[in-house]
Formats: C-alpha cells, sequence, structure tokens
C-alpha cells in the first residue's frame, strides 16, 4: 500500500516565553479541523514549566459514505452508521502513517518520543490510540475522548512492546449516540484485559466534551509527565 509522505497542515501553539520541551499532538473529530481543539489549551491550564507545544493538525478532505458522500474533513471513511462495521483498514493507516510523521517531525525537533502525547476526539481518538499502541518508541500517553479502537484485535497483534506500559486517559459520555458509550467502555476493558494502564472517566453527556473531563485530562497531563520527570516540579 502507497502511504504519503507528506506532512499534515497544522495548527501549532507555542509555549509561552519558554523553549518547547514537550509536544501534545491534537486529532480532530469527523468534519471538524484542527482549529476545533485549540480552545482547549487555555482551559487546560497546564504549567508553563512544562513547556508544551500543541499541533492540531488538520485531516485530509474526503467523501464520508455514510454521509452521502459528502467531502469533509476525515480520518477515514465511515461505510456504515454502526462505525464498528465495514471499518475502513486502509484509511486508517494511512492517517496512522501521517501522525507518525508528526510524531518524527517532532523528534527531529529536539522532543523526547516519552514527551510526546497523542490525544483525539471521535475519529481522532481512534487514529492516536491506534497510533500510540503500535509507534515503535515509548510515548508519553494517549488521550482518547469519546472513541474506540476499531480492529482492537489485529490493533494488538502489532502493538509495540515500547507502548506496553503507555498511559491511557480513556473518556466517553454516558448519552452518546455517536459513538455509542458501550464501544468506549469496550476499548477500556479490552485494553485492561491486554495490560495496559487505562484511567476511564465517564461523564453525562453526548458527543462531546464537559468542563470537568477538562479538569480531569488537565490533572492527567500533569501526573502522567510527573512520574516521567519529576525534577520538573
Amino acid at each position: 500500500m502507497q502511504m504519503t509522505e507528506e506532512y499534515l497542515p497544522t495548527i501549532e501553539i507555542e509555549p509561552p516565553a519558554a523553549v518547547p520541551q514537550r509536544s501534545i499532538i491534537w486529532l480532530h473529530g469527523l468534519g471538524a479541523d484542527g482549529a476545533d481543539f485549540v480552545s482547549i489549551v487555555p482551559e487546560l491550564q497546564l504549567p508553563s514549566m512544562l513547556g508544551i507545544r500543541f499541533i492540531f493538525p488538520h485531516a485530509p478532505i474526503m467523501p464520508v459514505t455514510v454521509n452521502n458522500g459528502y467531502k469533509m474533513r476525515a480520518w477515514f471513511d465511515i461505510p456504515a452508521t454502526a462505525i464498528h462495521e465495514n471499518i475502513d483498514e486502509e484509511g486508517i493507516a494511512k492517517s496512522v502513517n501521517s501522525i507518525n510523521l508528526l510524531i518524527e517531525k517532532e523528534i527531529s525537533r529536539g522532543i523526547a518520543p516519552k514527551h510526546i502525547v497523542l490525544a483525539g476526539f471521535s475519529q481522532g481518538a481512534m487514529i492516536a490510540l491506534t497510533t500510540g499502541l503500535c509507534y515503535p518508541q515509548a510515548l508519553g500517553g494517549v488521550i482518547a475522548l469519546s472513541g474506540c479502537l476499531p480492529l482492537a484485535n489485529k490493533v494488538f497483534e502489532r502493538a509495540s512492546a515500547a507502548n506496553h506500559q503507555l498511559p491511557i486517559f480513556a473518556a466517553h459520555g454516558t448519552e452518546d449516540v455517536v459513538v455509542p458509550y458501550a464501544l468506549g467502555k469496550a476499548t477500556y476493558a479490552a485494553l485492561k484485559q491486554m495490560g495496559y494502564s487505562v484511567s476511564w472517566h465517564s461523564y453525562p453527556m453526548p458527543h462531546s466534551v464537559c468542563t470537568e473531563e477538562v479538569k480531569d485530562i488537565s490533572q492527567w497531563i500533569q501526573d502522567a509527565w510527573r512520574k516521567d520527570d519529576p525534577l520538573v516540579y
């Protein structure tokens, strides 16, 4: 399969008055774009000493079958309403490759792999999880919001031993009808069964992000990097 070697277009937010020491690559959901989660940066209220560069890539524009072929930004096609059926394996592989390139770009800019976190919402969460579990070097963690793990058995088969201790923040709304809550909970259970370190959070909300969730994400990021590098605190 032919893989792209071009970087996705991104929005980048550099840390204020600090040399970047860490990076969070944040993937939007279906039909949105990289700007969708830019506003979360100040809401997280992360310590400036962490020196975090935020990177918000734009997914490619493609026709999405379940939306009558309408072209929109998507990480992969969705052939059926039941998102866990007829999965676009090739599309997922292409997006994973694109995120791998962004990770490698950050490494080339001096960011250690363990200081790179992947985050995503909905479709973006699916790509963040798949990429994080399979990346050959140990990363800092994955934040998976309102998503699941498509092709879980295949992902586990090719998962990287380097990321078996990968910290994972998984969260879902109990009223989600877009990516049903049961799919998110099943992904959490599968990850736990495979021995991954998963912090599970549920919120009484639909397919969205809430204030309490943002606070929990902020705390999880700080805890994850405190364990990794306690001298920065």
